[in-house]
């Protein structure tokens, strides 16, 4: 048989494999014991969430006649009844699915309401399932108001979105809106877990965790990574490490370097490693918001250690962050950060990245001879005139021996 991804294979079909989304699942519950059922649904929230498979999961609820064909509306679908069976395999006729991102034009929207007036072939509600809704166009949200403030009885439209800002607010408030919200990291963890021990696949309980991490509370980016972790996987088994090297969390040994030699003043150095970046496929900009990641781990460490206790740093992370947060002063690092933010702009609008790149890292290097404003106010020094050359046993360096 041919191999279905993870992603696909454990797709949740009921309200009960649905996790993290409690308040949807106890607002619905609600809605369909009182009959209090809305008309239109928006379901908004970041990639891989479960908005497509919520709207499938509310389209088998409002259709499901039960196993004995004489059921009503429930939470619980019975996954066996006719409408059940067809709405999962994607071939029911009062089931519409349209993906907006394709069908942008108003001249979609009339065909889809055109349908509507006629009754359902044999659901109890004609389901309109729109995925990434916000990329119709003025002229199609214009057309869909109307039928979408008194649709018929029979209809119910369900919207999916990522971007619930580019919604137009006529057609927000027409719909009950539902913020499925991230999967936390522990939640996360514990549904591959549980997957892994469907798969009869060994995983290190670190390496779930990192994938966790970086799929950043969407469950279907998690289960992506959990799919090329095991195909990576060295003696039928999931390690951390391998997890690290497969999302690119490996140790940032060569950011930690350059900040390390750019603080120190050496100018020739932090050139030189940035060229060999350069040369080995680095690309700048990419490079450059490296190194703005590891100054906002230094600070956060400098303010809150215990960041030291994130499973996703690597030990080489954790030590050298620690050393130079203990080195280094909050004014020193807010004024490198600052620069750093300063460059990402620079290096997108220059003709040659390496080269904005080059110039940014020598304002840094040279930047050590300058004092900061405390240190101006305590001794008088005059900002404006021009730095002294960077000496070698320079009293305003930013504090790398």
């Amino acid at each position: 048989m041919e191999y279905r991804v993870l992603a696909r294979k454990y797709r949740p079909s009921n309200f009960d494999d649905l996790i993290g989304q409690e308040v949807l699942v106890r607002t619905l519950s609600n809605a369909i014991a009182s009959g209090r059922i809305a008309h239109a649904f928006l379901l908004t929230g970041i990639r891989g969430i479960g908005k497509t498979t919520t709207a499938r999961i509310i389209a088998r609820a409002l259709n499901c006649i039960g196993s004995d064909g004489k059921g009503g509306p429930t939470i619980s679908p019975c996954g066996v009844c006719p409408n059940c069976t067809m709405i999962a395999e994607d071939r029911h006729v009062d089931v519409l699915e349209m993906d907006a991102a394709s069908h942008t034009g108003v001249g979609d929207i009339r065909e889809l309401i055109d349908t509507v007036r006629y009754l359902p072939t044999s659901a109890r509600y004609k389901i309109y399932i729109i995925d990434e809704v916000h990329m119709l166009s003025n002229n199609a949200f214009n057309a869909l108001l109307k039928t979408l403030e008194e649709p018929p009885p029979h209809v119910k439209f369900i919207f999916a979105t990522t971007e619930a800002r580019k919604i137009p607010v006529t057609i927000l408030s027409r719909c009950q809106r539902f913020d499925l919200k991230r999967i936390n990291t522990e939640m996360l963890t514990e549904h591959l877990k549980n997957i892994c021990g469907k798969e009869n696949v060994s995983a290190e309980e670190e390496a779930l965790t990192l994938i966790s991490v970086a799929a950043e509370g969407s469950v279907r980016d998690s289960l992506s990574l959990l799919d090329q972790a095991i195909a990576r996987a060295s003696d039928d088994k999931i390690t951390a490490g391998s997890v690290r090297q497969m999302i690119g969390g490996a140790d940032n040994t060569a950011t930690f370097r350059l900040l390390e030699t750019l603080l120190r003043g050496d100018v020739a150095g932090a050139l030189a490693q940035a060229k060999e970046a350069y040369i080995n496929g680095a690309d700048p900009l990419l490079f450059l918001q490296d190194c703005l990641e590891v100054t906002h781990l230094i600070t956060r460490v400098k303010v809150a250690s215990v960041v030291l206790s994130d499973v996703s740093l690597s030990e080489h992370d954790r030590a050298t962050a620690k050393q130079l947060a203990e080195q280094l002063s909050m004014p020193v690092l807010a004024r490198l950060w600052q620069m750093l933010l300063k460059g990402v702009g620079e290096l997108r609008a220059a003709p040659s990245p390496l080269a904005a790149l080059e110039m940014l890292l020598v304002r840094i290097a040279y930047a050590a001879a300058l004092p900061t404003p405390a240190e101006v106010i305590r001794s008088g020094v005059d900002a404006s005139a021009p730095a002294a050359p960077l000496a070698a046993n320079s009293p305003r360096r930013w504090r790398i021996s």
